[in-house]
């Protein structure tokens, strides 16, 4: 899936020698809770928003450069790994470098989930199952085939959790004949962790999810 077209080149990138004070500005502007510093056009890291208290009006960026923290993905990232990336450091706004750390612009976390729920898992009708089976237990050729036998077709699935050797799965199916695929999951030791239809789905991830609530609207 193409998401190079998402990038964007509109937002600023400030130079180690930049005042401080236009690094506060930019935050109380926007949403955004980091930004890209460069030093003679390379990439340096990032400052975060988490910050903003502790910069002093008349200083530079360079007198913050311990405080930049470093991560990144690059134009030829898969749109999975990008979201991964916004995960995992919780952020909303991550920069994307090119193969000499030049930095080409920036991802945005809301046109990035866009993508995501634009695909066949969110926008095809079907039901949602979460299920959990040792890590050394499963398999996604299992999970196929115990779908496809109860003549329902799997829509997607990837892994959500993984935690003291369980690993938990979430998948969907067709519409047709989720009890029959469930009783079949409970039979091959796996547990269902949640199963409902996909608009309920839709409305526990906008009530659970804390990360996505607090910079997306969707």
């Amino acid at each position: 899936m193409e998401i190079q077209t998402h990038i964007i080149d509109t937002i600023p990138v400030f130079k180690i020698d930049d005042p401080i004070s236009k690094v506060v500005q930019f935050f109380k502007d926007t949403t955004f809770c980091h930004i890209a510093v460069i030093e003679d056009d390379i990439f340096l890291g990032l400052l975060s928003e988490n910050d903003l208290e502790t910069y002093e009006i008349d200083k530079i960026v360079d007198d913050y450069r311990y405080d930049l923290e470093s991560f990144f993905v690059r134009k030829d990232t898969s749109w999975l790994d990008v979201l991964e990336m916004f995960a995992r450091n919780e952020a909303n706004l991550v920069p994307v470098l090119d193969e000499h750390q030049n930095v080409l612009g920036y991802y945005d976390l809301t046109d990035i989930v866009s993508v995501f729920i634009s695909t066949p898992f969110f926008t095809e009708p079907g039901g949602i199952l979460v299920v959990s089976k040792g890590v050394k237990d499963y398999s996604f050729s299992e999970i196929a085939q115990i779908v496809e036998t109860n003549n329902a077709k799997l829509v997607g699935g990837f892994i959500t959790a993984m935690q003291n050797d369980l690993v938990e799965i979430t998948i969907k199916i067709s519409p047709t004949n989720l009890n029959d695929v469930v009783q079949t999951f409970r039979r091959y030791n796996y547990e269902i962790v949640f199963g409902t239809k996909d608009d309920m789905f839709l409305e526990d991830l906008k009530e659970r999810s804390d990360y996505l609530n607090k910079y997306l609207n969707v």
